[in-house]
């Protein structure tokens, strides 16, 4: 089992020396077995952490009913073991390298310390990458009390190590839906402690206040929301009339959208399908649904393999982008025979019907890289007349009475977070964008913002790619005053009008 952000040598040496010193050094009955136990749960949802070891499963007590202390003799944080916090703070070392624009940022603004008196309550994925943020956060003058807003996706031991520098952690791997309430309860309601900032990813946090505690708003500079599910849930808030602080929306950002849409799905959509099925690109017949940033991404990565790429799209514009960069626009009835992979990334529902399932070659494979699993009519395969076989983890073959399979990737959830893992350098963009949109907020003079949802002003746009320019040399070049006259624009940005489109 490589590790998550292993590369090239450090990977190799990763599998052969850290693996087994690890399982010698918690010695757990299932051995071998808890590691691949911890894979398949994980993926059930978001960010697979498949680099997480520590499902110890000899240790069935709720971390809920043990009584833990950091070596700072703190007990108010609750993760699985507090004693795994070494090998989590070498997961976050490795993050670290890969996210160095989070590092500068605290070399930039660590004499400042524009966080000084910020006490945040934030509720996002736990793993080696948003420790990171956390810590960032922490070095900018932040107090910070953290939760997870996935039941499966926290490296157990990574939380410990956050719980060990003295950041509240209340999250664990293979949390229940109560103790994932419960969590976000111990984070929000402390005595003495009352937070003046919301992070949030998904909005399940932000809905908790409003439910148990709204008088927390009282005190609230602003909510920062990172998921295109937040999001939908505060423009819902603020169309009511009911949301009392200023949000930030930092899902649409520019760098985000690109990274966590384009580039990144890019890069993973093929890791994702030869994880799964082992497939051969070259030649095959592969169908996209839907050209946004996503599709536009997969369709890059499959084309430069040589695959013979079709795209099915209900939007004209869309549709002659397609064209332009030499791909058929199809209805996907017409080539569904034919096809040897269905991917869609509509954000829509029922793109791929029984019917059309129905009509797919034997050994069709069939994918979701949008956001939620309704693209692909999964309930309307679960009929007496078909077989479901579980082949390996997020792999099942359905068998027709007639003996056709297809193979569906992770029950038609998304593709590259439940089977492979998100590189890091794309985490930074959208960490860096939070922690900016936190100092943004909390900084910000009173009536700047009214009670509404905002996006990042492009001025910190810019800012977040230049901090990650460094890692690929590359050198900005500088208007001079007559050429900054001329255009009419400030010398040091933004470059661009709000409506321009990159």
């Amino acid at each position: 089992m490589a590790h998550k952000h292993g590369h090239g040598k450090e990977r190799i040496q990763f599998a052969n020396t850290e693996d087994k010193q690890e399982f010698s050094k918690y010695p757990t009955k299932a051995g071998r077995r808890s590691l691949s136990r911890s894979i398949s749960q994980s993926s059930t949802d978001s960010y697979s952490s498949a680099a997480s070891y520590t499902d110890s499963s000899d240790d069935e007590t709720s971390p809920r009913d043990k009584a833990q202390v950091n070596t700072q003799g703190s007990s108010d944080f609750c993760v699985k073991n507090i004693k795994q916090a070494e090998f989590g703070r070498r997961e976050i070392e490795i993050a670290e390298q890969d996210m160095s624009a989070l590092i500068s940022l605290r070399k930039r603004a660590q004499g400042e310390k524009p966080l000084a008196g910020a006490k945040i309550v934030g509720c996002t994925h736990i793993t080696a990458q948003t420790a990171v943020l956390i810590e960032t956060l922490v070095a900018l003058g932040a107090q910070c009390r953290w939760t997870a807003c996935n039941i499966y996706s926290t490296q157990n031991e990574v939380a410990a190590a956050l719980a060990e520098t003295g950041v509240p952690v209340f999250a664990w791997k293979g949390e229940s839906e109560d103790d994932f309430w419960w969590c976000i309860d111990r984070c929000v309601n402390r005595e003495g402690w009352q937070a003046n900032m919301i992070l949030d990813d998904g909005g399940d946090l932000t809905h908790w206040v409003y439910k148990k505690y709204p008088s927390v708003f009282k005190k609230v500079r602003g909510i920062v929301e990172e998921s295109v599910t937040g999001v939908h849930r505060l423009y819902q808030l603020s169309k009511a009339g009911k949301l009392c602080v200023p949000a930030m929306n930092v899902n649409d950002s520019v760098t985000k959208q690109k990274f966590d849409n384009l580039y990144c799905c890019r890069e993973s959509i093929l890791d994702g399908l030869k994880r799964t099925t082992d497939i051969m690109f070259g030649g095959k017949q592969v169908v996209v649904c839907g050209y946004g940033e996503v599709g536009k991404g997969c369709c890059t990565a499959l084309k430069a393999l040589g695959a013979i790429v079709c795209i099915t799209e209900i939007d004209p514009i869309c549709a002659l982008q397609a064209c332009m960069d030499g791909f058929r626009v199809v209805k996907l009835s017409e080539v569904i025979r034919q096809m040897d992979v269905v991917i869609t990334c509509t954000g829509n529902k029922n793109v791929v019907t029984r019917e059309q399932l129905d009509r797919m070659k034997n050994g069709c494979i069939v994918c979701n890289m949008g956001h939620s699993n309704t693209e692909i009519d999964v309930a309307s395969l679960r009929s007496p007349e078909l077989t479901w076989e579980r082949v390996r983890s997020q792999v099942d073959h359905i068998i027709w009475p007639d003996g056709k399979r297809v193979v569906l990737l992770a029950e038609g959830r998304l593709l590259n977070l439940s089977c492979s893992t998100v590189p890091t350098f794309v985490l930074s963009i959208t960490a860096t964008t939070q922690a900016l949109a936190v100092i943004e907020l909390f900084n910000a003079p009173e009536g700047r913002y009214k009670q509404d949802v905002y996006l990042l002003p492009k001025k910190m746009d810019e800012y977040v790619a230049s901090l990650h320019l460094p890692n690929f040399d590359a050198h900005l070049t500088e208007l001079s005053d007559e050429q900054a006259k001329y255009m009419g624009l400030n010398k040091n940005g933004p470059f661009k009008p709000n409506y321009y489109r990159y």
